[in-house]
Parts: structure tokens; sequence; C-alpha cells
């Protein structure tokens, strides 16, 4: 396993002291998986200001369609075919098509009536329980043999600094046979690496992270939490690999609670550092892709000017891909790793 780097360094002069010089380090670092690069630069205090969400949220329950009043009288229903009764629910979540579909099998989950939740009030039970109703569609889509049952994916948008338009949590829901770009290039490699190596990259990722222990962050169950080395998000990433499970269908009811008690760890975690918006996204293989491990990612996100609403996504990482993160994930994991002590 090589965790690869190169160190830059700035040299400017600085006005406000009498051009005295000074130096500014940064890092480009490989993942060690893909080789994809990203940056540690652009350095800050891992501190921002909350917005005041009264404000923030008054009126967006008007009209909202994943309230109670509304989510059965203008949600769509699937044909008979995929769902016979037209929508999936479990107490009060409900997963119907999405209207903005990403693929031919796309669903909202919505998890449950209230309208907002603050990240660190959302219950441990309600993420299980909503992950379980996307795992029955899931489960469903399997039994029925539909062709496009290959990848089931759950993409996770909460609140509008990560790209949400609805305030009322919810969940991105497909099954597609056309893995996504970056999870496609993860299998891809994991693949080559299983043939080069005859050992599976996600098992000896987790081997080396908790020997070294700079990244790891725990267990709980079969679930291992680290911070991603060449992380995406502008505040470090947080990755959880399940053991011995390549795919989402594999995942236990005891798994989904885990991988929920550990997103419940992080996100009272960030939110001590003013984070409350976040993407999280579900990456998995097929039912014979033993190269690979099912693993999700935690990525924060925030506005580098609150009063401007600028996104933290700029030209570098959306036109060439190249992300950049604030700090050190070594630093960003300490910050962590309290809350699973």
């Amino acid at each position: 396993m090589r965790f690869e780097s190169i160190h830059r360094e700035t040299l400017l002069l600085n006005p406000l002291k009498g051009m005295a010089p000074r130096t500014i380090a940064s890092e480009i670092r490989r993942d060690p998986l893909t080789g994809r690069s990203a940056r540690i630069c652009h350095f800050m205090k891992l501190s921002w200001p909350k917005p005041d969400f009264e404000k923030l949220v008054a009126g967006t329950d008007q009209g909202c369609p994943f309230c109670p009043q509304k989510i059965h009288q203008v949600t769509p229903c699937f044909p008979e075919d995929i769902i016979s009764e037209g929508r999936l629910t479990s107490g009060d979540m409900v997963l119907f098509p999405n209207l903005a579909p990403y693929d031919s099998l796309s669903a909202v989950a919505v998890m449950g009536k209230e309208h907002y939740l603050p990240m660190t009030a959302i219950e441990t039970r309600r993420m299980a329980d909503g992950f379980g109703l996307c795992q029955d569609f899931f489960g469903h889509l399997e039994k029925i043999g539909h062709p496009e049952s290959v990848y089931h994916l759950i993409n996770w948008n909460y609140m509008p600094p990560s790209g949400s338009s609805i305030i009322h949590p919810h969940l991105q829901v497909f099954a597609t046979s056309f893995a996504p770009n970056l999870m496609r290039q993860e299998l891809k490699a994991s693949k080559a690496y299983k043939e080069r190596t005859g050992s599976n990259y996600w098992d000896d990722l987790v081997a080396a992270e908790e020997s070294e222990g700079l990244r790891f962050l725990g267990r709980l169950g079969r679930t291992s939490w680290l911070s991603a080395y060449a992380p995406m998000g502008v505040a470090g990433d947080v990755v959880a690999v399940v053991d011995g499970s390549c795919r989402t269908l594999d995942l236990s009811p005891q798994d989904l609670g885990d991988l929920a008690g550990g997103l419940k760890r992080v996100m009272a975690a960030y939110d001590r550092m003013g984070i409350y918006s976040f993407n999280m996204n579900f990456f998995a293989g097929r039912a014979d892709d033993e190269h690979t491990r099912f693993h999700l990612v935690f990525s924060p996100r925030t506005f580098f000017n609150q009063v401007l609403a600028t996104p933290d996504v700029g030209a570098l990482r959306n036109l060439f891909n190249e992300s950049l993160c604030m700090a050190y994930p070594e630093e960003i994991n300490t910050l962590l790793k309290a809350e699973f002590d």
C-alpha cells in the first residue's frame, strides 16, 4: 500500500511585513487506488459560522412535496410491474420514483414526516430505517429480475451547500447497470490490484490504515472508519468499509445500523466545526465483484463565503476534477476521532 505525496513550497514577499519573504507549504497526494490527485492547500482554520437556521428554513415547508399533507398527492408512482402498490412505505418514510431521474430506475426516499432536522438531530434509527427502505427497493428489483438491478446506490445531499434544493431530508436512490465515473474507476483499479497482488485492495487499505493509525477512526461491527488520504472535500472525507461485502444487497440490518451509527458520530464531530451540510454516497460492486468492498463516503460541504454563498467547488474541481482540502487529513482525523473513542 503506497501513500504517495509531492511536497511544494511557494515563496512570496509579504507587503504587510516590509516585503519580507514568506513560504507557504502545500502538498499533492495521489489516491492509493486510482491515482486521482488531490491538493492539500489553501489552509484555513476548520471553523465556519453557522447561518440563522430559523431564517434559512422559514417558509420552505409551504408547498414542500415531501411533507405529509402533500406527499401522497403530488409524488409519482411506479408502474405496477415495478412496484405493484406504486410506492414503498415504512412507518412515516416513503419511497417513490424520482421526477428528475438519474437512470431508468431512479427513486427518492423521504426520511420521515419532519420537514427540517438539524444534522445532529438526525437519529441513528432514522438513518438505518431509511437505508433499510432503500434496501427493500433494491431487494424487490433483484427478486423480479430487473436488468438494471446491478449496482444499487444511494446518494444523500443534505442542506443547500451540498446541492440539495429541498430542505426536507431525503435520499436519492437508483439501480443501474452503468456504474458512475469514480465508482467505475475504482472497480477497474481494484480488479487490477487483485490480479496483480492476489489481495483485496480495500482489505489491505483498512489493515494499513489501522496499523499506521494516522487516519484510522475505529470499527463498528463489520464497518471500518477512516479519513481519506486524498480527500475530495475541502474539509476532508470519511470512508466506511464493510468487511466481506462487495454490494449493497450484502448488507445486513446490523450493518445498516452500524453505518448509521458511524455517520451519527461523524456528523457530531463536523457540527463542532460549524459544518451543517454534506454529501454521502454508497459505492458498491456487483454480486460477483470479489475484488471490491462496499464502502460509503461522507464528504462535508460548506460555503467559502457564507454571506455570498460561494460554493466550495470551483474551476479546479469542476473542470479539472482536481480536489483540494484546506487541512491535512491527519489533522482533521484528530478532530473526528474523539467520537469513535
